[in-house]
Order: structure tokens, then sequence, then C-alpha cells
């Protein structure tokens, strides 16, 4: 089944208006909310039974869905992987494309609470085994009319005006990832290593920060981010980490040789500006339970491949990625975080927990600072590595709350 890949459309740079900068607020959050996370993609064994959540079961060769309808809002899908590989559990639009939810890194053994807000309509649930390939057992799912119950009018605004802000935040991010990102291949192509080493975590970090957003577009996050260890066999193998290897050569590799790098830099180029292209159509938004979902996301990312090594197996540059999927976890947090704080004592208690989890752990991570970057992942020791693990876990517990207080 085709995945999403929406016509090119090349938009000028929008700057952001006037309004609070979301730079500085993750800024202000780093001493008090620096992180939010979740661990090995949800809760392990540990997500409330509610009697609103509607049963997924995956396993190896199917995933089941124990209703195939509900009421317009907010929806709580509780998810079990029952089988012996990673799997993912993902909401799909009526022309069976566009990704309208998804929840990742779901480990064998797990069970995990996901929550997305969905309106009227016709959708389709699915499942992806080792989150590789086509979705699998794609299967009608159809959202009714609500209660009628609606927020109040000062929520409302207060909900607008964070979608604004963050989908600012994306927009500035994308421009500065197309400038960042040209910079580097050019280096790359033109041979001269030493810069383009220099350059590529950093330049990466723009991508880092928002790349919840861009695995909406399906085929966006495997162009410019895929690993070596998860191609799909006959898979065209293209992006960030394609070219990481030809920097950082292992023993008996042949590097490319100067067409198939010009080529490889020029589609990394290509890939960057269709992201940046679709995030900036007129037609583009999000969600308020996107942007608080990203936030679980981006440190799902972190939990996964960053701090066990496992993302940039060539450079070691994973504690640069970790300090990005953190960066932009603040702000997609720091945008719902007063929305948050008003939902009762259920609200306050999460803000207070994440706060200070936040805090734990972006002060763990800066003691790896080195210059401009930091200190390379293989010169952490493993009591080291167990440290930021454990702080990251502890985080599991409110984050995974984060989005049921905001939508309810």
């Amino acid at each position: 089944m085709p995945r999403l890949r929406p016509a090119r459309r090349r938009l000028p740079a929008r700057r952001l208006p006037a309004r609070r900068s979301l730079v500085a607020l993750a800024g202000s959050l780093a001493g008090s909310a620096a992180l939010a996370a979740t661990l090995t993609g949800c809760v392990p064994n540990e997500a409330t039974a509610s009697d609103e959540a509607i049963a997924v079961t995956l396993t190896d060769t199917r995933c089941t869905v124990s209703t195939d309808r509900a009421t317009a809002g907010p929806i709580t899908f509780q998810v079990t992987n029952s089988g012996s590989d990673v799997n993912e559990f993902e909401l799909l639009a009526r022309d069976k494309l566009r990704i309208v939810g998804e929840k990742e890194n779901i480990g064998p053994g797990t069970t995990v609470n996901y929550v997305v807000q969905l309106a009227e309509g016709d959708y389709f649930s699915a499942c992806r085994k080792g989150m590789v390939g086509e979705p699998n057992h794609v299967t009608a799912f159809t959202v009714t009319p609500g209660s009628g119950k609606t927020a109040s009018q000062s929520e409302n605004k207060q909900v607008a005006q964070a979608v604004d802000d963050y989908l600012g935040y994306v927009r500035d991010q994308s421009g500065a990832l197309v400038t960042a990102t040209q910079k580097f291949a050019a280096a790359y192509a033109g041979g001269d290593d030493a810069s383009a080493r220099a350059q590529y975590a950093s330049a990466r970090s723009f991508y880092e920060r928002i790349e919840p957003t861009a695995e909406q577009f399906g085929d966006i996050d495997p162009a410019l981010d895929l690993r070596e260890a998860d191609l799909a066999q006959g898979q065209e193998w293209t992006g960030w980490h394609r070219i990481e290897k030809d920097l950082w050569p292992p023993a008996g590799y042949t590097a490319a040789d100067p067409a198939t790098r010009t080529k490889l830099a020029d589609t990394l180029v290509a890939d960057t500006q269709r992201l940046y292209d679709l995030v900036h159509a007129k037609d583009f938004t999000l969600t308020i339970d996107q942007i608080s979902n990203g936030a679980i996301g981006l440190m799902e990312e972190v939990a996964s491949s960053k701090i066990t090594g496992e993302e940039e197996a060539f450079s070691h540059t994973d504690l640069q990625d970790f300090q990005a999927n953190l960066e932009g976890a603040q702000v997609a947090y720091g945008v719902v975080r007063d929305i948050a704080a008003k939902k009762g004592s259920t609200g306050t208690d999460v803000v207070k927990k994440l706060d200070a989890e936040f805090a734990t752990v972006a002060a763990t991570l800066t003691r790896y600072r080195s210059g401009d970057g930091f200190v390379n992942y293989t010169e952490l020791s493993t009591a080291q590595v167990k440290e930021l693990s454990d702080q990251v876990n502890a985080l599991s517990e409110p984050l995974s709350r984060l989005t049921s207080t905001i939508v309810k």
C-alpha cells in the first residue's frame, strides 16, 4: 500500500509572528521542565486499565481491535503486544495514506495506553510488526458524533495558541534544517570530509527536534533517517546515516565514489526541502494531542536508540541526538504545560512530576558536554549509561498521562 507522498509545493520561508520564543521557553524549562520521555516506546506492563479503553492486541501475525467504532473526542486504546517483536499501532485517515495517530516501539510483552483525539469520520486501524514495511491488517474504524461536550472558550483559545506556537516552531526548525543540510551536503559532495564530520551532528539536530512531525508524512522519515540495521531487503538506503557511514567508514568498508556522493547529497537536500514544503503548506496543521504525543515520541527515540548507542552506529554522536530530542520535547511539553496544569488535581500532579523529572535528566546530560557538542558515546561508562537510562525511565509514568490529561 503506498504511503503519503503529497505533491511538493515550494513556499517562501515564514517568519514567526510576534509571540513567545519557543527556544527561550525550552531554555527556561531546562531548570524546571527539561525533558519529556517514555522509555522503550511506552510504559512496560504499567498501563492502567480503563473501562473506556478500546483493547488492541498485537501478535506476530495480526492485530485485533476489540471494536470497530468509538465516539468522537479523546479515544483511549489499550494496546498489548503479545508477539515476539517490537510493533506499532496506527490510525490512518480515510484515504489509508495519511497517519492521524501512531504509537511506536511497543515491545513484546508490553501494554500501553495510547490516547488520540479524533473527529467524526471514517478511519482505519493498522499495525506494523518490526516497525518496517507497509502497515498490516488495515481495518475500518468509524468515529461517530460526540456527546456535544465542548471546552470553554478560554480553553479553546489556549489550545489554538499552543498549536500556533508549535507550528511556528516546527516551521522554523525545518527552515534551519534546509540551510544546515545544504551546507553539510556541499562539504560531503565536495570531498571535504573534515568539514562534513564537524557539521554532521549539529545539522541533524534540527531534524531530531521535530522528527514526530516528519513521521506523519510516511516516506519522509525513512528517506532521511533510516539506519542500516533497519533496511528492508531490496530497499534503497539514503539519508543521513548512509552518508554517516561514508564519513566514519568501518574497517573493510569501501566509501562511495564522487558520483555516488553527489547523488546522496542531492537526494538528502531534496528530501529535506520536501519536508519543508509539506510543513509550510497552507493546509498543514496539528492537533493538541499530536503535539503532546510528539513529546512522548521524541523521548521514545532516546530510549530506543540514542541511549543505547544504536542510532549513530558509525559517528557515535548519539548524545547530540539525545539533546536535540530533549529540546524538541521541551518545546512540545512547554506549549501544552499550562493546559495540563489547569486540569484539576490530576493535571497539577502530572505537571509537578514532569517538571521535576525533566530537570534531573537535563542536568545529567549537561555533564557530558564538550565544546559545542558532547563527548563521544563510546566514552560513557556502563554506569553512566545506566544512570541516564534510569532517569529517562523515571519520566515514563507521568509522561504517559500527559495526553489523556490535556484532551479530557
